[in-house]
């Protein structure tokens, strides 16, 4: 008998722009995932073309706030450290080491050795003398201490790319180097090829890894690529003595001074310094010059501009104090290395919604290089990286967020902050106020503290309230925790708790979806049944086909064929836009709109005087919508509390949005109403343990680990339905108490278990009505009552896991 043979599937044809170290990485990645129609074009020559992987130094450190950076670093260093050209290893891992001279700083490499545990990496604190073994030419009388992670290194990125391109070679992929790249077609909004000097690429995918080029490419993709690049100075001494005869390139840890924004590394018997102490130098990258016009202007590279001097001379000094090898010592060479920046400091991931088959895998450094290259390849392949990148997500970004000066201005000030102690909630301070809401004014009458987020101003207290903080017992703070914190966040909550408060809601992402399809659509899109009366409003989620959460919404059925979707992010525009069918229209309304939410036992004395709807219990009951009209303005009234309390979301046009406010207030003044802001808030959701999406729960997890499994009807069909556990969980986002009342944690701290690291916390804030601070975590299932420990600034903090929801668990105060 003779056998079919097995028909595969055509492999898709990709063409990856640029060769660096995420090209190649990239290249190998989907080969090695059976996506062997590979062609990867360079207009430089192989295997150095010139661009940042080129002059790359090569450091390593794997800890960062972000986990998902972190995540990236861990699969680099694996990658790499299993990877070798000619016997050459193409990762030295000689560790790493950061330095505190000030006691600020020291306490930030706390925080650091926290997030270290949290992610499952390998470090410790070490005093100034274990510093001085690890680096004997330091001056250790300037030394408070330090960060070890001997598990960090250098990567030799061209060997590292040079490796994965013979790898994907190997598999069927083509690399082509002088190529340089001069159009995108497309077709029907999808790319089908890319044109460049000598020839055209047919494409079913195109990925544009072109580094500090990503906005050229960008451009004729007709996609813009937030994205600047800037030049960073990096020097080689001459030969010092004190490392004559030594034949490794590096045998000690690479070295961080973050207090005067300089690194070292070793290159044999001389030292390399890099500096981010300098200017901004940024770089237009529609200048840049290609690889041969680059060296017939005497650069080495394009991405090797000339070395200024004059912004050397004082890092130079402080490279002297700290060693003082260096004393007797000089520059050998320099060179300003160009390499890229975006306005949060992410990389920018992900396809384009407006050119289908387009991706972007840009302003990634090699720290992250194999890391983003699995994740992007498994968004190619599988649809969607096993990893959360939604912080790298090129959705992320708002259309106020995407111009050329903003971009430039905010990446100029990323590079200005790369080393400095950034607070969690520390804002950008530039260009601000960028987008606010319709009561701005009325806030800054009212002394509002704000903090910005997505473009927003947001107030997180106001100063007006601070005679009602009068008298209050609070547990006094550090300095950390104290700042962008105040008191008056504790009267603000006990008022909506006890009275009636204003919360500006405007930044809350709005959504009309409209159409005969619409119901069928939603309905199919999210976990909760849609299918209600007009009128309705439903919690509901969006899954990933894997079953993880890729948000959390509120649906409320306005109309027939019209509903009001309360979403997170811009991706949740993209993800619902990308599967809705022609009869299906999805608008955001977010900046012609605003909300106030009304909240408190006060809240239906305020409202029910302004309407002649009935606002009772019985004719507007909890999770019901109703339109309307408060005085003089058309609202859209939804019952909903994300505090807890008694009350609604009202919803008007921007340009009714002062009137809103003002009658709102007005009609409160005798009942004591306030202003209240986002600080408030965020005690008042922990109490009840409603979650963040993007902090507290994200597409790594699904309905039942992250506690929000109530709203998944399995009696209808969705999308990731078919791949939601029956099993048990054996991880869940767990409600803590601290068991002392003075003490707090911020978030992203690891929490013991047993003495062992077992999980991290993700949102925290002190609960003013329970009189402890609230730290929500991932860890292993565990019974209430467990005590276990989170680590804060280097010391161990007991917790208790609690029975959540830890306020009014009967929903008394918001159903009455």
């Amino acid at each position: 008998m003779s056998s079919t043979p097995e028909i595969r599937p055509r492999s898709p044809k990709v063409v990856v722009i640029g060769a660096g170290i995420v090209g190649c990485s990239l290249a190998d990645e989907l080969t090695a995932r059976g996506w062997t129609d590979v062609t990867v074009l360079e207009q430089g020559p192989l295997p150095a073309p010139g661009g940042s992987t080129s002059h790359a130094p090569g450091l390593v450190f794997r800890t960062s706030p972000s986990k998902t950076l972190a995540e990236f670093a861990k699969y680099t260093v694996e990658k790499f450290n299993a990877l070798e050209v000619d016997g050459v290893p193409c990762f030295q891992q000689v560790g790493g080491l950061e330095l505190a001279t000030t006691p600020e700083r020291l306490a930030d490499l706390h925080r650091r050795a926290g997030y270290a545990a949290a992610w499952g990496i390998r470090g410790e604190i070490v005093d100034a003398a274990r510093c001085k073994e690890l680096w004997p030419l330091l001056d250790e009388s300037v030394v408070l201490g330090g960060f070890h992670t001997p598990d960090d290194g250098l990567a030799r990125a061209l060997l590292a790319s040079r490796a994965q391109l013979e790898r994907a070679t190997a598999r069927g992929a083509r690399f082509l180097d002088r190529h340089t790249v001069t159009g995108i077609e497309q077709e029907n909004g999808r790319v089908t090829a890319v044109v460049t000097d000598r020839g055209t690429f047919p494409a079913d995918h195109v990925v544009s890894a072109a580094g500090f080029w990503g906005p050229v490419i960008g451009r004729m993709a007709g996609i813009d690529v937030p994205l600047q690049p800037l030049a960073h100075q990096y020097v080689k001494t001459k030969p010092l003595p004190e490392l004559a005869g030594h034949a490794a390139e590096a045998s000690r840890p690479i070295l961080r001074y973050q207090d005067r924004d300089l690194y070292f590394r070793e290159h044999t018997d001389r030292i390399g310094i890099g500096s981010y102490a300098h200017r901004p130098l940024p770089v237009d990258p529609f200048a840049v010059p290609a690889y041969d016009e680059a060296r017939a202007r005497d650069m080495e590279m394009p991405s090797s501009y000339p070395f200024t001097t004059e912004d050397w001379t004082p890092s130079w000094e402080d490279c002297r104090r700290l060693v003082p090898a260096l004393g007797a010592s000089e520059v050998e060479e320099g060179f300003n290395g160009v390499f890229s920046f975006t306005p949060d400091g992410m990389p920018v991931l992900g396809e384009s919604r407006r050119l289908r088959g387009f991706w972007l895998a840009e302003a990634v450094w090699v720290t992250h290089s194999a890391g983003v290259a699995r994740a992007v390849a498994e968004w190619m392949v599988d649809g969607r990286p096993a990893l959360d990148v939604h912080e790298c997500d090129l959705t992320r970004f708002e259309d106020a967020q995407r111009s050329p000066s903003y971009v430039r201005e905010r990446g100029c000030q990323q590079f200005a902050e790369v080393y400095d102690v950034l607070h969690p909630l520390q804002p950008m301070e530039q260009p601000r106020p960028l987008r606010v809401s319709p009561f701005y004014a009325r806030q800054q009458e009212l002394g509002a503290f704000f903090l910005e987020g997505g473009g927003w101003e947001r107030p997180h207290w106001y100063e007006a309230n601070a005679p009602l903080a009068e008298g209050m017992s609070l547990p006094e703070r550090d300095a950390w925790s104290a700042r962008y914190w105040s008191p008056i966040a504790a009267a603000e909550a006990r008022a909506t708790r006890e009275k009636v408060a204003l919360y500006d809601m405007t930044p809350l992402r709005r959504l009309e979806v409209t159409g005969p399809g619409a119901l069928d659509f939603l309905d199919r899109m999210t976990t909760n049944n849609l299918r209600k009366k007009p009128g309705a409003v439903t919690y509901s989620l969006l899954l990933d086909e894997r079953g993880g959460v890729r948000s959390d919404l509120t649906v409320a059925r306005l109309a027939p064929d019209r509903f009001q979707v309360g979403a997170n992010s811009p991706g949740d525009l993209d993800w619902l836009t990308r599967h809705a069918p022609a009869d299906v229209q999805i608008r955001d309304i977010t900046s012609g709109t605003c909300c106030i939410g009304v909240w408190g036992p006060l809240a239906r004395d305020l409202v029910q005087p302004l309407t002649r709807d009935d606002f009772s219990h019985e004719a507007f009951g909890y999770f019901r919508a109703k339109e309307t009209y408060l005085g003089h303005v058309p609202v859209t009234a939804l019952r909903l509390s994300y505090v807890g309390e008694l009350g609604w979301e009202l919803y008007t046009t921007a340009d009714l949005g002062l009137r809103l406010w003002d009658t709102l207030w007005e009609a409160g003044r005798d009942l004591g109403v306030i202003a209240a802001g986002r600080s408030a808030f965020n005690s008042l959701r922990l109490e009840k343990g409603y979650r963040a999406w993007g902090t507290d729960m994200t597409d790594e997890h699904d309905p039942f680990e992250a506690g929000v499994g109530f709203a998944v009807r399995r009696d209808k069909e969705f999308v990731g339905r078919s791949a939601l556990s029956d099993s048990p969980p054996t991880r869940r986002l767990t409600a803590l108490l601290l068991d002392d009342p003075a003490a707090v944690v911020l978030g992203k701290e690891p929490v013991h278990v047993d003495g062992v690291p077992s999980g991290y916390v993700t949102s925290a804030s002190y609960g003013y009505t329970l009189g402890r601070c609230i730290a929500y975590a991932w860890l292993p299932t565990l019974p209430t009552g467990t005590a276990v420990q989170i680590a804060y600034l280097g010391e161990k903090v007991a917790a208790t896991v609690a029975e959540e929801p830890l306020f009014d668990p009967k929903m008394t105060r918001i159903r009455r």
